[in-house]
């Protein structure tokens, strides 16, 4: 009787073992990490800024957080003219390094198109890790140690959900902004393609964004909602981004196109201007139906579409808004993959993979990767500056 029973908790014993060994093998397959060693300066406070508002129309409110835990924290803050270049400055606590900037509030549309066969580097969904970023980019010769830019007239085209899920949304955020401002200067483009996540925070979601940021707002004297509402600079800044481009006959977009976009009739420009009209609401079935439903749809929308990963769509399917819009492939974030990969014959490319995550690590240990084009040749590249050209369909 008691080797009956033993025999039976050692079968139900090594059922359970490899069921638990196949459900991390499934867990590792689609993209799951466990994370562990998380630093405790993700809840330093001392430095962090800056946080620039909108006084009125012709006066910005510039503040820095200071102080810690113990002695208490307290704002240090200024004023300027809306119409002056404002030299500031943005503390990253993990390795105690600044960069420098400057606040211009002239903030303009980009276009929707481009086409001059400059080379581009694409990189999605890094979730507030500038230091991955950061690093990602010295790299891959964008810029130097020093953080300057050395692009050239290269296009960096970053694909949306740079914000959330980690403790240095802010830094990321002002080093795009920085990026942007030093690419202008040597010819070059930054692109920063709206995501669905910073879709959230323009229309007051925070169901993803780190707690470190609901503390931030209280000692500002704000809600979450301010950080990035039309008061904010950043705000205003994100605010004014595109959700779709072509660039050299590709397009970049955080979701992707369902192919009922095709039989719209709109534009890129007009796809543009429709969903930066609706950037701060948050999207909702309504009473009377509209065709541009299809644009703001969490299911459909081009911040949000899953279909060329989660749906039976045909070849036909997903070229129809390709040749709408001439274009030869479209690159896409928001759904994770393994690796940088091409589907569909090469007509879509997928670049949402795991990254490292600046203030904990993850088992597995992930690297950065994106994709750089150059011509009508795909690379793969990675976070050490190596790259592996891709074999696409014709």
């Amino acid at each position: 009787m008691k080797k009956r029973i033993f025999r039976y908790l050692k079968h139900i014993s090594l059922t359970f073992l490899v069921l638990a060994l196949l459900a991390i093998v499934f867990g590792l397959y689609h993209g799951a990490s466990a994370s562990f060693g998380h630093n405790p300066l993700r809840l330093s406070f001392d430095g962090e800024g800056p946080y620039v508002f909108y006084k009125n129309d012709s006066t910005l409110n510039v503040n820095y957080i200071k102080g810690n835990k113990d002695d208490g924290f307290y704002l240090d803050q200024a004023d300027y003219s809306t119409t002056e270049a404002i030299p500031v400055s943005s503390f990253f606590a993990l390795d105690a390094t600044t960069f420098n900037f400057t606040i211009n509030t002239d903030f303009e549309t980009p276009k929707s198109t481009y086409n001059d066969n400059n080379p581009i580097l694409a990189i999605s969904d890094i979730e507030s890790g500038y230091k991955t970023f950061r690093d990602f980019l010295i790299n891959n010769k964008v810029i130097d140690q020093s953080l300057n830019w050395t692009f050239g007239k290269g296009h960096l085209v970053l694909v949306g959900d740079f914000v959330d899920r980690g403790f240095s949304t802010t830094q990321l955020l002002w080093f795009i902004y920085k990026l942007e401002q030093d690419a202008e200067k040597q010819g070059g483009n930054v692109h920063f393609i709206i995501g669905n996540h910073e879709l959230k925070n323009m229309h007051g979601d925070y169901e993803a964004t780190e707690l470190k940021y609901t503390y931030v707002a209280a000692m500002l004297g704000k809600t979450q909602a301010n950080l990035y509402d039309s008061n904010s600079v950043l705000g205003r800044w994100m605010a004014s981004k595109n959700v779709i481009e072509s660039i050299n006959g590709n397009l970049f977009a955080h979701g992707g196109l369902h192919p009922d976009i095709a039989n719209l009739g709109m534009s890129l420009d007009e796809i543009n201007d429709f969903l930066r009209s609706n950037y701060d609401t948050a999207p909702y079935p309504k009473a009377i139906k509209s065709k541009t439903d299809l644009l703001l749809s969490t299911k459909t929308g081009v911040c949000w579409y899953r279909g060329y990963f989660k749906e039976d769509l045909t070849q036909e399917d997903v070229e129809k808004p390709l040749t709408q819009f001439n274009a030869k492939a479209i690159i896409v974030g928001h759904t994770l993959q393994s690796k940088v990969k091409s589907f569909y014959k090469g007509k879509v490319i997928g670049i949402d993979v795991k990254h490292s995550k600046d203030y904990h690590k993850n088992w597995p240990g992930k690297d950065s990767e994106g994709l750089l084009i150059e011509g009508n040749q795909y690379y793969r590249v990675f976070n050490n500056g190596e790259k592996e050209e891709m074999k696409r369909m014709p």
